[in-house]
C-alpha cells in the first residue's frame, strides 16, 4: 500500500514537475516578449517626442509665422487662433489631396479681427520678419462650389474640401474659403474629365495630390506623405494610439 502511495505521489510530482516546465518556458518568451515590447515603446516614444517638439517649435512654419505664434505664446499679440494647419482634422486617405489644396494657406493666420491682423503686420514689420497672411473671422467671407450638386453625380468625385475635414463651427467661414471652391476627385482621369465638363471654372485635386487649376493649367508630380504639416500631426495622433496599444500589451 506504502509503495502504491508513493508511486501515486511520484507521478503527482512529475504531473507538477510538467507544469512547472511548462510556465517557466511561458514566464521566459513572455519575458523576451516583454524586452521586445519595450524597445518598440521607446522608439515610438523617441519619434513622439520628436514630432511634439516640431510641433511646439512650428517647425516647417515661416519665420513670420514662428515668430508671431512665439509673441502670442508669450501674450504680447493677442486674439491669434493660430496657423490653419493647427485649426482642422483631416482623415488620414484625404491628408495628401488637402495638403495640397490648401498649400502655402495652411500657415495663413486667423485672428479675431482686422485690428488684430494690423498687430501682427506692425509686428513683422518692426522686426523685419517676413510676411504673412491673414484671416480675421470678422470679415472673411466663405466660398461655394455653384458645381457641387451636379458634381455629386460625377464619376470619381469624393467631395468638396471644406466637407473632408473637420473644425470647430467658428472656423466654418476660413474653410469654406479656402477649401469651399476645391473639388476632390479619385484620380486624374476623373479630374480631367471633370474639368472638361464644366469648363475649367475652379479648382480640382485628386488624392494623390496632383492639381487642376481654373483656367486649365495642371500642377502636379510626386507629393511627399511625411513632409507636410498636416501629415505630422496625422502621424502623432496615430502614433499616440498605438503607445497606448503597447502599454496595454
Amino acid at each position: 500500500q506504502a509503495r502504491e502511495d508513493r508511486d501515486s505521489l511520484q507521478n503527482v510530482l512529475n504531473g507538477y514537475g510538467l507544469r512547472l516546465e511548462s510556465r517557466r518556458k511561458k514566464a521566459k518568451e513572455a519575458e523576451e516578449r516583454h524586452v521586445k515590447l519595450q524597445m518598440e515603446e521607446n522608439a515610438l516614444h523617441s519619434r513622439i517626442h520628436m514630432l511634439s517638439e516640431m510641433e511646439k517649435l512650428y517647425e516647417g512654419y515661416s519665420k513670420a509665422v514662428k515668430l508671431v505664434m512665439g509673441e502670442a505664446q508669450r501674450g504680447s499679440l493677442q486674439h491669434i487662433h493660430g496657423p490653419v494647419a493647427d485649426l482642422l482634422k483631416v482623415p488620414e486617405e484625404y491628408t495628401v489631396a488637402i495638403e495640397t489644396a490648401l498649400g502655402g494657406a495652411m500657415q495663413n493666420l486667423v485672428v479675431d479681427r482686422e485690428e488684430d491682423g494690423k498687430a501682427v503686420i506692425q509686428y513683422l514689420k518692426r522686426r523685419d520678419a517676413g510676411r504673412a497672411t491673414i484671416l480675421p473671422l470678422s470679415s472673411i467671407r466663405p466660398g461655394e462650389l455653384r458645381e457641387g450638386q451636379a458634381l455629386r453625380r460625377e464619376p470619381g468625385f469624393v467631395g468638396v474640401g471644406d466637407q473632408l475635414i473637420s473644425f470647430q463651427p467658428q472656423y466654418r467661414n476660413v474653410f469654406s474659403n479656402l477649401l469651399g471652391r476645391v473639388a476632390v476627385m479619385e484620380d486624374l482621369d476623373h479630374a480631367i474629365a471633370a474639368a472638361r465638363k464644366y469648363g475649367y471654372k475652379f479648382r480640382i485635386v485628386t488624392l494623390d495630390g496632383q492639381v487642376l487649376n481654373p483656367g486649365g493649367s495642371m500642377t502636379g508630380g510626386s507629393a511627399s506623405r511625411s513632409a507636410g504639416i498636416l501629415s505630422r500631426a496625422n502621424e502623432l495622433e496615430r502614433l499616440n494610439e498605438q503607445g497606448r496599444g503597447l502599454r496595454e500589451q
